[in-house]
């Protein structure tokens, strides 16, 4: 943020740029106080508004695009999940120079869970019992992809593993001077030989890691940020394993979601990839986000390690 409050990125959104669109289109709203919100995101910056509600700002189209897609989906989707999800309360449409659809939600109290050495008692977020936190995430995956899935919208990660051969590959050779390559492609080998999914695509969330998710008391209490949300193949959601879970929850989760070896596989594949594409790109530009890739791409390769290779 600048010296006056107007800027928290080079796209020119700030606190100024809220209170204008709030004048031109939610005027009931425009005198409550604005804050920013500091996140680990990369899609939107999000402000505080008054005590009970957040404005989000896409921070490009793709991202604005999502919160349309957020605020025809998620009212349907959040009875029927266990968790909080920020339900939309208006969204807003392109004006005062801003070009693109934003949304005003309901504040969802909580924190995001630290990882890797930040993960210690006393932190905000902080999980004491891994193994509640693998419950309600469990309990949240099944509950999501069990909802009809109708007329549902393609996930942002909807393709199959395959598909991500070469951009993985591509991300790997690039960072192999700090990634173990050989460790990777064997891990990378294994998720690509795994059968596919045996049933028809269901409800993900697609992006389950710590930015995107809120701990209260070391449980689950509430799942934010859907804009990879869609229908696509259930392992992505297992994600979660190696992006939010340490290696003696993630057995108790995958048994709870009731993963088979090939949707275990599938899923390490998920994690690996995205990680690599993830510190690939923020390596030099975002620490929190690279420093999360890191942690997931040490939990991986140390497994892989530990097991052989073989899938546990």
């Amino acid at each position: 943020m600048d010296g006056d409050g107007t800027r928290v990125d080079g796209t020119g959104q700030g606190v100024a740029l809220v209170r204008r669109l709030l004048a031109a289109r939610f005027p009931r709203w425009a005198e409550l106080s604005v804050a920013p919100v500091g996140t680990a995101g990369t899609s939107n910056a999000v402000y505080r508004l008054g005590p009970d509600m957040a404005v989000r700002l896409p921070r490009a189209a793709g991202a604005a695009a999502d919160v349309v897609k957020e605020h025809r989906w998620l009212p349907l989707l959040a009875p029927r999940l266990p968790v909080a999800v920020p339900v939309p309360l208006a969204l807003g449409t392109p004006a005062e120079g801003f070009p693109w659809h934003w949304a005003v939600h309901r504040w969802l109290p909580g924190a995001n869970p630290p990882v890797g050495r930040a993960a210690g008692p006393g932190r905000a977020g902080a999980v004491p019992d891994a193994r509640l936190l693998a419950a309600d995430l469990a309990e949240f995956v099944t509950a999501l992809h069990r909802i009809d899935p109708a007329d549902g919208p393609a996930s942002y990660r909807s393709e199959p593993l395959a598909a991500r051969d070469a951009t993985t590959r591509g991300a790997l050779e690039v960072l192999r001077d700090s990634v173990d390559p050989m460790a990777a492609t064997a891990v990378w080998d294994a998720a690509l030989r795994a059968p596919g999914p045996a049933g028809p695509a269901v409800w993900i969330h697609a992006d389950l890691q710590p930015g995107n998710v809120l701990v209260d008391g070391g449980r689950l209490s509430a799942v934010i940020d859907f804009g990879c949300l869609g229908l696509g193949d259930p392992a992505v959601d297992l994600i979660a394993a190696w992006y939010l879970l340490p290696a003696g929850a993630r057995e108790a989760f995958r048994a709870a979601v009731g993963a088979d070896d090939a949707a275990w596989a599938r899923g390490r594949g998920w994690a690996l990839s995205i990680a690599l594409l993830e510190l690939r790109s923020y390596r030099e530009s975002h620490p929190v986000m690279a420093a999360i890739a890191r942690h997931v791409l040490g939990e991986l390769l140390t497994e892989h390690a530990e097991t052989g290779g073989t899938p546990r």
